[in-house]
C-alpha cells in the first residue's frame, strides 16, 4: 500500500502509576489497549516515549526537604553560596529550602537579566536605561529594588522570585546577590554549589580555578544510594519536581532496565522491532516568553540503541529549488526519491543537507514527545510515534 501519511503521533492513556506499581506491565498494556481499540499497524522502528515522571514514581524516587538539609549539613558546614539556579517554584524551591536549612547562612546568586533558561528578573529595557551591564555589574537586593520597584512580578507566574527565595530561609538566612560572574560569590564564601543545568561543568571548573574550597553541584547532593531514601547517582537533584509541600520527585534512575525490558515486551507482542525511550523536557524554546523548557538535564535519560546519533537526511526544498528546477518531461518526484535513495551516509556539511537540524535524534523525539503529553491534565505519559524514520523515498507502509 502506498504511503499518504508521513510522521503520526499519538498520545497513549494510561492509568495513574504509584509506587511499586509494575511499569513495564502497564506500559505494554497500555500501547496494547490502544493498538485494539484504533486498530493501527505496527512497524519497525515505531517508537515509545513514557514520560520521566512514570518511571521516577513507580520506583519510589522521592525525598524530603529534610533529606536535603541533612545530605548538605554533611558536605558543608556554616555559610554556602548557591550560584545561578533557574526561577521556578516547581524546580527550586524546595531544593532552596533544603539547603538554607542544612546551613547557617546562603548567598544566593542570581543570573540576569534571566535565569539559565529564559525567566526574566527584570525588564531588560529598564536596565538599559538605568545603564546596568550585565556583563560586569554586581546588584545586591537593595540595588534591584531601588532600579525596578518594590515588587517585580514574573509575567507567567506573577510571583516575585527574589522575595518568594528569600522567604524560604531559616530566620532571614537567605542573601540576594545579582551577577553574571560566578566567581563574584566567592567575595561571600569559599563554598559553593553549583545549580545552573547545562553550563555547570563550566561553571564549576570556573570556581575552582579561582580559589574555591568546597565546589559541589546540584548533581552532588543526594546522589549516594540510600535504602531509606530517593537518590540519583548520576544527577543527583537535577531535574526532580515539586511533589508535595514536603516530597520531592528525583529524575528517574535505572531507566535503561526499563526501556530494554519494553522493548523485549513490544518485540515479543508485536513481532516488530520498537524503540524505546524515557523522555523529560523537550529542548524547544517559547517564542512570547522566551523561556527554554529544559529544565531537566538532559531530554531523554534512557533510550534503546537504536535511537543513537543525528539524522543524515537531504533538504528537501533545495532539491526542488536547485537539482529538479529545471527537470521537463521527467517524473521529478521519481527523481527526487533517487537523490535521496542513493544519499551520502554521511551528509555533513554538504550543500545538499544545510538548513537541515543536526540535533541528536533523541532531543527531537523526546521534544515531540513533551509537546504530545503536555504538562497538565491530556492523562497521556505514554507517547507512539510511528512514521518518524520514513522518508520521502519510503514507498509503502
Amino acid at each position: 500500500m502506498s504511503r499518504t501519511i508521513g510522521t503520526t503521533v499519538r498520545g497513549i492513556i494510561a492509568p495513574i502509576v504509584k509506587q511499586g506499581d509494575d511499569l513495564v506491565e502497564i506500559v505494554v498494556d497500555s500501547v496494547k489497549a490502544a493498538y485494539e481499540s484504533e486498530k493501527f499497524t505496527f512497524r519497525d522502528k515505531d517508537v515509545v516515549g513514557i514520560t520521566e515522571s512514570l518511571v521516577a514514581r513507580a520506583q519510589g524516587n522521592y525525598i524530603t526537604i529534610d533529606d536535603i538539609a541533612e545530605d548538605v549539613s554533611k558536605k558543608i558546614n556554616g555559610e554556602v553560596g548557591v550560584v545561578f539556579p533557574i526561577l521556578s517554584r516547581n524546580r527550586f524551591s524546595m531544593l532552596l529550602e533544603g539547603i538554607a536549612k542544612g546551613v547557617d547562612k546562603v548567598h544566593l546568586l542570581l543570573s540576569y537579566p534571566s535565569d539559565e533558561v529564559g525567566n526574566h528578573l527584570m525588564d531588560i529595557e529598564k536596565m538599559d536605561e538605568a545603564g546596568i551591564d550585565p556583563f560586569t555589574d554586581v546588584l545586591s537586593e537593595e540595588d534591584y529594588r531601588k532600579i525596578f520597584g518594590k515588587e517585580v512580578k514574573h509575567p507567567f507566574t506573577d510571583i516575585d522570585y527574589i522575595q518568594m527565595y528569600k522567604d524560604l530561609g531559616v530566620n532571614g538566612n537567605v542573601i540576594i546577590h545579582l551577577a553574571n560572574n560566578p566567581k563574584e560569590i566567592l567575595k561571600f564564601t569559599k563554598n559553593v554549589i553549583v545549580a545552573d543545568i547545562h553550563s555547570r561543568e563550566r561553571t564549576k571548573k570556573i570556581l575552582k580555578n579561582a580559589g574555591a574550597e568546597i565546589v559541589l553541584g546540584l548533581d552532588d547532593i543526594c546522589s549516594e544510594p540510600s535504602n531509606e531514601r530517593g537518590y540519583n547517582s548520576d544527577y543527583g537533584l537535577y531535574g526532580s519536581n515539586k511533589a508535595s509541600e514536603t516530597m520531592i520527585k528525583l529524575f528517574p534512575r535505572d531507566g535503561q532496565t526499563y526501556v530494554d525490558e519494553i522493548q523485549a515486551r513490544l518485540n515479543k507482542m508485536t513481532g516488530k522491532n520498537i524503540e524505546v525511550m524515557i523522555y523529560g523536557d523537550g529542548a524547544f524554546k517559547d517564542p512570547v516568553g522566551k523561556i527554554w523548557e529544559l529544565a531537566d538535564p538532559v531530554v531523554s535519560p534512557a533510550y534503546t540503541k537504536g535511537l543513537e546519533g543525528t539524522p543524515n537526511e537531504l533538504k528537501l526544498k533545495y532539491l526542488a529549488d536547485n537539482n529538479l528546477i529545471n527537470l521537463e518531461n521527467q517524473d521529478i518526484n521519481e527523481i527526487a526519491k533517487k537523490y535521496i535513495k542513493e544519499k551520502d551516509s554521511n551528509l555533513s556539511g554538504k550543500m545538499v543537507a544545510e538548513g537541515t537540524t543536526p540535533r541528536q535524534i533523541t532531543d527531537l523525539l523526546g521534544s515531540l514527545c513533551d509537546l504530545t503529553s503536555g504538562s497538565g491534565d491530556k492523562g497521556t505519559p505514554i507517547i507512539l510515534i510511528q512514521g518518524y524514520f520514513d522518508n520521502y523515498a519510503t514507498d509503502s507502509y
